[in-house]
Formats: C-alpha cells, sequence, structure tokens
C-alpha cells in the first residue's frame, strides 16, 4: 500500500509534469497580491474532474504550497504580502531589499520555506493521529484562551511605542467587528449597506494597509521629490542563496521552533498561517538576544515567518486526513476534492484509501523539491524586479491588488474597500504607527468573539470555566507571562538604550 501511494506519483511522468505545473501556478498566485492560493486552488479544481484521484489531489497540494511560499517575494521585494501568510516576513525581509541583500532575503525565505515544509510532513507522517485526537478535544474555550495569548504578542510587535500599538491593535479588532454577529447574526456597524453585512475580506484589509498604502506613499514621494521609492534598491548581489553555511547553523534553532508553532497552529481549524508567521516571529523576538534588530533587516525575522507559514500546511493536512475537519477555507477546497474522488477523510482513511495518504505525502515532498527548484533559479529574475521603475511598477501592481480585490467575491464593495483601507494604512504610516498589530487584531477579533459567546453559551454565562479547563487555563496563564516578559523586555531595552546614551 506505501509503495503504491509513492510509486503512483513518483514513478508517474503526467503526474510529476502536473504537479510541476501546480507549484509553479502556485507560485505565480503567491506573489501576487490578492490572488491566493486558495483562489488558484478554487481555478484549478474543475481541471482535475478527469485525472485519477492520485493525480488531482497531486496538483492541488502543489498550488497550496506553491501558493503559500510565492508571497514571500512580493513581500520582500515591494513590502506587499502576497498573501496573509507573508505579513511577517515584510518586517525583515524589505529592510534586507533596502540595504541591497534582496538577494540573501529571497534566498533565506525559499530555504526555509521548503525546510518549514519537509518538517511539517515529517509530523503529518509520524505523529498525525495522537496530534489530531488532541487537537480534537479543544473547544470554544481553549480557541478564545489561545487568541487572547496571541492577542498579548501585540506588546512584543510594538515595542519602539506600546501605546500606538495598542491602538492600532484596537483598531484591527473594531474593523473585525463590522457586520453580523456572530451566533446571533445581529448587524453592527453596517449603516444600511448590504455590502457591510459579511465585513471586511481579510485580504482586501491585507492588501489594502500594506500595497495601497504604499502605492499612496510611493506617489507622494514622487511629487515631493523625496528620494523614497518603492523600487528604490538596484544594488544586489547572490552567490547560491545568497547566506552562508554559519548563518544557516545559527538558525536551526530558530526553524525547529518556528515550525512547531507553525505545525501546531496549523493542526488548530481557525488559526491558519496568518497567524503564526505573525506569531512565530513575535517568539523570534522575544527569545532573540537582540530584540532590537529585529525590524532593521535581519534574517532571523525571515526564517521565523517563512518556517512558520510553510510548516501550517503539514499542520493544517492533519485534522483534514485524520478528521475529515478542514482548518481553513483551502483545507476545504481539499477536503471537496477528496470527496468529490472518493476519497472520505476520517479515522479509517489510512486502512481504506491508504494508497491516497501516502501520494499526499509524496506529492508534498515533491512540491516542495519543485518549490525550492523554481524558486532559485527564478530568483535573480525575481530581483530584477527592483530595477523597474516606479512609475511603471506602481500601477502595474494597483491593477493586480484591484483584480485580486475584486476576484475575492466578485464585488465592487471589495475594490473600494480597498482604497479605503489603502488609507488607512497611509495615515497610519505617516503617525509611525505599527502596522501588523492592526493584521492581528483584526484576523484574531472574529476567531476570538466567536468562540467567546459560543463558551460562554456553553456555560450559561458563567466565566469560570475558563480557569477550571486544563488547556485553557494553561493558555490564559501563558498570555500572563508573555505580557510580563514583553513588558519586562522592553523596560530593559530602553533601561539599556538611556544607560548607552
Amino acid at each position: 500500500m506505501i509503495w503504491e501511494g509513492i510509486s503512483s506519483v513518483l514513478l508517474s511522468p503526467s503526474c510529476l509534469i502536473w504537479t510541476f505545473i501546480g507549484t509553479t501556478v502556485g507560485i505565480i498566485f503567491g506573489c501576487i497580491p490578492g490572488l491566493t492560493a486558495t483562489m488558484a486552488i478554487a481555478m484549478f479544481l474543475p481541471v482535475t474532474y478527469s485525472m485519477a484521484s492520485t493525480q488531482g489531489i497531486s496538483v492541488l497540494i502543489a498550488l497550496y504550497i506553491g501558493g503559500i511560499s510565492g508571497g514571500l517575494i512580493s513581500a520582500i521585494l515591494l513590502n506587499i504580502p502576497g498573501t496573509p501568510a507573508s505579513i511577517a516576513t515584510c518586517l525583515d525581509g524589505r529592510p534586507l531589499a533596502l540595504k541591497g541583500e534582496a538577494g540573501k532575503a529571497l534566498g533565506v525565505g525559499i530555504v526555509f520555506s521548503f525546510l518549514g515544509t519537509i518538517l511539517s510532513l515529517l509530523a503529518l507522517v509520524l505523529i498525525s493521529p495522537p496530534l489530531a485526537a488532541i487537537a480534537i478535544k479543544f473547544g470554544p474555550f481553549e480557541y478564545f484562551s489561545i487568541t487572547i495569548f496571541s492577542l498579548t504578542l501585540i506588546i512584543t510587535l510594538s515595542s519602539k511605542n506600546i501605546i500606538k500599538g495598542l491602538m492600532t491593535g484596537v483598531l484591527g479588532l473594531i474593523f473585525a467587528t463590522v457586520g453580523m454577529a456572530p451566533i446571533d447574526s445581529v448587524q453592527r456597524y453596517t449603516f444600511g449597506s448590504p455590502a457591510l453585512k459579511s465585513g471586511f475580506d481579510i485580504l482586501t484589509v491585507l492588501v489594502g494597509v500594506f500595497a495601497i498604502s504604499e502605492i499612496l506613499l510611493a506617489a507622494e514621494a514622487s511629487r515631493t521629490g523625496s528620494k523614497k521609492n518603492i523600487a528604490a534598491t538596484t544594488d544586489f548581489k547572490i552567490k547560491g542563496f545568497g547566506f552562508s553555511f554559519k548563518e544557516f547553523k545559527s538558525q536551526i534553532g530558530n526553524l525547529i521552533r518556528s515550525s512547531a508553532i507553525g505545525i501546531g497552529l496549523g493542526i488548530l481549524p481557525g488559526i491558519g498561517s496568518g497567524t503564526s508567521n505573525m506569531l512565530s516571529y513575535s517568539v523570534a523576538r522575544s527569545q532573540s538576544k537582540h530584540p532590537e534588530k529585529f525590524g532593521t533587516g535581519i534574517i532571523d525575522g525571515v526564517v521565523a515567518s517563512e518556517s512558520a507559514n510553510n510548516a501550517t500546511i503539514g499542520g493544517t493536512v492533519i485534522p483534514l486526513l485524520c478528521l475529515g475537519i478542514p482548518g481553513d477555507s483551502t483545507a476545504a477546497l481539499l477536503l471537496g476534492a477528496l470527496i468529490m474522488k472518493g476519497v472520505q477523510p476520517g479515522p479509517l482513511i489510512f486502512q481504506q484509501n491508504g494508497q491516497v495518504v501516502y501520494a499526499i505525502y509524496t506529492a508534498m515532498a515533491i512540491a516542495s523539491l519543485f518549490m525550492l527548484a523554481v524558486m532559485f533559479i527564478g530568483m535573480k529574475g525575481f530581483v530584477r524586479i527592483l530595477k523597474i521603475p516606479s512609475h511603471l511598477l506602481l500601477p502595474l501592481v494597483f491593477v493586480l491588488c484591484t483584480v485580486g480585490a475584486f476576484g475575492i467575491n466578485n464585488r465592487l464593495f471589495d475594490c473600494f474597500a480597498l482604497i479605503f483601507f489603502g488609507f488607512v494604512g497611509y495615515l497610519l504610516q505617516k503617525g509611525d504607527y505599527p502596522m501588523p498589530p492592526l493584521i492581528l487584531g483584526f484576523v484574531l477579533g472574529n476567531i476570538m468573539e466567536m468562540n467567546l459567546r459560543r463558551a460562554l453559551s456553553y456555560s450559561q454565562g458563567d466565566i469560570s470555566e475558563f480557569f477550571t479547563r486544563p488547556m485553557s487555563c494553561v493558555f490564559l496563564i501563558l498570555a500572563a507571562l508573555s505580557l510580563v516578559v514583553s513588558l519586562y523586555g522592553i523596560y530593559k531595552t530602553r533601561k539599556k538604550d538611556k544607560a548607552a546614551a
């Protein structure tokens, strides 16, 4: 059974070709702001109807891996995360590019994306059933506590100015409340607009805050004669993947820790890579001996983000295969594809469809290798994006962002929302407000509120169950410790700076 699954992918030329195509298309979708792995899979799903089960699933897995990995290209080169999974990559990837080390930033991102996927594949193969069994025991109490713990990382992400960081985090939470309330579907802040009933899409917020605001700042700079330019840095050198073996060894601990975070959050439905990359970045910063260097252009931040977001892929597949529970919209499409091919995910999948399971494992490994090769070969070409004059690049980026926003739900409203959040991001950057807390607040806002209301419904308003349930209590304690450690770290850093001054 094992060899049948492996050979159905590895020894099939057509399957290998389609896996290569899927990986390449996924990378393209991932690097274009607004076009995600989910969109790529949705568009390719009809193409797989006539394919054999192993071949069709291999293509979709390849699209998933390529889409998550491709987001680092625009994040590093343009400060525009191609997908929510690459938000934290901007924080150190873009400063590296501005220092003339775009090739190094891309090389680090590509290699550690590959390694993060491989580590998550090992977890998928070795420990998926017990991990899935633990994840199924998590209820609304535990999920709420996890989001509270994640929200404490706003302090870490805004250490330069805690007040401004908290303000943008709260602003993200406010934007998350727009639309229909969970549980009772009460309309909130819709102002009579039917389009606002479904709230704001995460991609609209993400692309608007990062991409459109960057375009507005670059346009302002060109009007005032400032040197700020979205494609200002064109001096670069690339040798191999751009970094030394010594630098690689120094990041092994960061790789393992960030991949573990990605796998763990991938297993939990509804969390996903949009949160894991920011969480791992915050943890890497808090654990670093030089946290003040984060955000100035060091490879530690790129390693943390890209290891975690790709490790989330394997984590997401674990409950999908073992329990039939999709962790996010991408996994939901994969679940539909499996069912369409006559494969029923769940505890019996290894006995009933073991060949398909091992074909999925093989497809993940092959797609990871293809991703590494395609992005390495294209790396020098990617870096040359920096040479495109801004008056040619900016209109193209704006058009792609608008097309991506419209393609999310086929609504013109999302295009206007994109521009609105572009102005929000522009004003925040002009005021020197940190952007990541806003995105973290927006991503976690819905998850926190929905699980809080579910938990209170189950307990009939008794909040003591948040503390009497073991896992929920553990995460609340971790949240308190995280808050204390972050504030103490900021205090020490500021005391050190004053002493140096």
